[in-house]
């Protein structure tokens, strides 16, 4: 079986969930037997000789990537990482106030739109939750029959990982941690440091500082806790990412959503407690053994940090995203959905 996966075209320069999903599930597969290739925008491509195409993403981005698969008549898939907020009976409305205008007015698109025609395109698409499938069937309008939950999944060597090295390089262990974009609107972390102002207790935010507005604001608030760590960006790959998480108290995501939360995955395995958004399905993988918040209480994030201070690393989480939540559980189900599709 040759796959084809593609994406939105900045993943290269974005060390993100959807990257990281692309790729583990590229390895999960092609130690199944099925020849997966990463698109290259400027490769010339016998798109036949490809029994599928995966597409990583549902937005204006991969839009006219999945329109031309369309009018050629390849069968495609879609991992749309969607969810909102806003309730089913609200996306139905926008999607079909956005259907009605297209018939007469072409180029006024919404979010919600966009994403539903390609949904509504593609053979099978693939939600990570419950939650998000659930939003795609009422909201969107996707038939039941055609959606297949694939869950995300966490690499093993997250469980083997050890506190030593981060401990040697910065001398802090026990801390509250935080992993991923610093200025990002979704990520909600000017709020996650005001939080920590809150609390007498070290931390740590390790990712990417964006060069936006959001991002200086970040930075300048980080300033005035002075238990405060900022590491601008370990990739992926890194031991030291590997062993920040070990030697980590508690990991928290106050995002304002989540589908479910990589990182927080790792976290767990290496043995952090976790605090983690309500919102985006996280309760379907994170159960019982999570602090849950909402994200845009201030109050809220310290509680949850405060309360999973008190508590030890659950083993019960651990061994349930071994069992449940790999990579190579991934790949299974996935070899077995593109199966199913080509039949």
């Amino acid at each position: 079986m040759n796959v084809l996966f593609a994406t939105h075209p900045v993943v290269s320069l974005h060390q993100g969930g959807i990257r990281t999903q692309m790729l583990q599930t590229k390895a999960a597969l092609e130690q199944r037997g099925v020849n997966v290739a990463l698109y290259e925008m400027w490769k010339d491509y016998d798109i036949s000789s490809y029994d599928l195409v995966h597409i990583f993403a549902a937005n204006m981005a991969t839009y006219h990537f999945a329109r031309a698969l369309r009018v050629r008549h390849i069968p495609f898939v879609i991992t749309p990482v969607f969810f909102s907020q806003r309730s089913a009976k609200v996306i139905k409305t926008v999607v079909t106030c956005d259907q009605f205008i297209n018939r007469f007015l072409r180029g006024i698109w919404t979010d919600f739109g966009i994403i539903a025609e390609l949904c509504n395109w593609a053979h099978a698409v693939l939600p990570n939750t419950q939650a998000e499938a659930q939003l795609l069937i009422n909201g969107m309008e996707v038939p039941r029959e055609r959606i297949r939950i694939i869950p995300n999944g966490v690499e093993e060597r997250f469980a083997c990982a050890t506190p030593d090295l981060f401990i040697r390089q910065y001398e802090l262990e026990d801390f509250i941690l935080f992993v991923g974009q610093i200025g990002a609107q979704r990520k909600n972390v000017y709020r996650l440091l005001q939080a920590l102002e809150r609390i007498d207790h070290p931390s740590v935010i390790i990712g990417t500082i964006e060069s936006t507005q959001a991002g200086r604001e970040c930075l300048e608030r980080a300033k005035r806790n002075p238990q405060l760590l900022i590491i601008n960006e370990l990739s992926h790959d890194s031991m030291l990412l590997a062993s920040a998480y070990a030697a980590s108290k508690v990991f928290v995501l106050p995002s304002l959503y989540e589908t479910p939360g990589i990182a927080a995955m790792e976290a767990a395995l290496a043995g952090s407690s976790i605090v983690i958004t309500k919102y985006g399905g996280t309760r379907e993988y994170f159960q019982d053994d999570a602090e849950y918040i909402e994200p845009t209480s201030i109050d809220d994030i310290e509680r949850g940090i405060r309360t999973a201070l008190k508590k030890q690393p659950s083993n019960n989480l651990r061994q349930r995203l071994l069992a449940r939540f790999t990579w190579n559980n991934v790949g299974e189900k996935m070899k077995n959905l593109y199966e199913w599709v080509l039949q």
